[in-house]
Order: structure tokens, then C-alpha cells, then sequence
């Protein structure tokens, strides 16, 4: 297994790496209560998430270098479901964990933000 010191934003695997919401543009629906569990083949990256005000989403998408372009469906709370796409990029911290700087925009309905997703231990 990898040392987690010695990884850089373009080569540390985000297979199994567990996220939480930190900050999140008005508009968005993920919050500290939204968790994700991430997935990685290669260049393939898969999500599932919930919590807050989400019931269950799902992203799929691709990573290049310290980059991740996916996809993202999911169930609110109240029903209604949501989709778009984001950009990632990836930033190690100084203590080993992964921070996620997003970039999204809705395509089921109007709107685009920033978010930010931590790491959780």
C-alpha cells in the first residue's frame, strides 16, 4: 500500500475514501451531513452518497491526473430528483486526508457552485 506522505494530488487512489460536504455554494444540496463513499478503477471513479438533504445519489465519471469529471443523479429528501455535472480537483492535506474543490452545475434545473468535500476518517 501507498504511503499516504509521499502521494501528490495526481497520484493518490481515491478508492474506498469516505467525504463529507465542508462548504457549498446557495443552490447546492450537499452539506456536512452528506457523505460519500469513492470508487476507483484506473481513470474510473464512481460515487454513492446520502445524508442531509439527499436521500441516495450516485456520481460516475472519469479522473485524469488530479482531476475528476463526472456526473451526478440523486434523490432529495422531498422526493424530487436532481442531476448535473462537476469538476473536481483534488488537494492533499498536510495530515494524509484528501480535499475535493468542486466545480458544478445542475442540468435538471437552473443553477451553478463551488463546493468543497473533506475526507472523514
Amino acid at each position: 500500500m501507498d504511503d499516504d506522505a509521499t502521494q501528490t494530488s495526481r497520484t493518490v487512489r481515491i478508492d474506498g475514501r469516505r467525504f463529507a460536504g465542508v462548504t457549498n455554494s446557495a443552490g447546492g444540496e450537499v452539506g456536512s451531513g452528506t457523505v460519500f463513499t469513492y470508487h476507483q478503477e484506473g481513470g474510473t471513479v464512481w460515487a454513492d452518497y446520502g445524508g442531509g438533504a439527499v436521500r441516495k445519489g450516485f456520481l460516475v465519471g472519469t479522473r485524469t491526473g488530479g482531476t475528476l469529471d463526472f456526473r451526478y443523479s440523486h434523490l432529495g429528501v422531498t422526493g424530487d430528483t436532481a442531476g448535473g455535472r462537476c469538476t473536481s480537483e483534488i488537494e492533499m492535506l498536510a495530515d494524509g486526508r484528501v480535499r475535493l474543490h468542486e466545480s458544478w452545475a445542475w442540468e435538471s434545473r437552473p443553477g451553478t457552485g463551488t463546493s468543497v468535500l473533506e475526507e472523514i476518517r
